[in-house]
């Protein structure tokens, strides 16, 4: 799934209404999709031990070669891929200004060719007064 324009507009206003509050209200969902790169790092070491729910770590990576918007995805600190290169332009100007964001598992897919798959879902937390 890509993250739509008005992404923007919210994480900006999430941003904004952050700075004002200290309590978590809500959150804003503003991506759900399946992890890239998943067979070449350590997820398949690590299959068996995952389950949905479980947090996800958000690390932006503008030194990555190949991507300067990429931001890598870790389970208890152990590399599992990165957000598709497709979706992850909005999100990482945002978590470049700042923005807090949340992560979590929200399916693990088992393939018969062994290619499996982690689906994850990335939210602003929003917070109240």
């Amino acid at each position: 799934m890509k993250i739509l324009p008005a992404v923007t507009i919210m994480l900006t206003l999430a941003l904004d209404a952050a700075a004002q509050t200290s309590e978590v209200a809500a959150r804003i969902l503003v991506q759900d999709s399946p992890l890239a790169g998943f067979q070449y790092y350590e997820g398949k070491d690590l299959w068996r031990e995952m389950k949905p729910g479980d947090t996800l770590t958000l690390a932006r990576e503008p030194g990555n070669p190949h991507d300067a918007n990429a931001i890598r995805l870790e389970w208890k600190g152990r590399k599992l891929g990165y957000v598709p290169r497709r979706d992850n332009s909005d999100l990482a100007r945002q978590m470049d200004r700042g923005v807090a964001v949340e992560a979590r598992i929200t399916a693990l897919k088992a393939r018969s060719n062994g290619r499996n798959l982690i689906s994850y879902e990335i939210a602003v937390p929003l917070e109240r007064r």
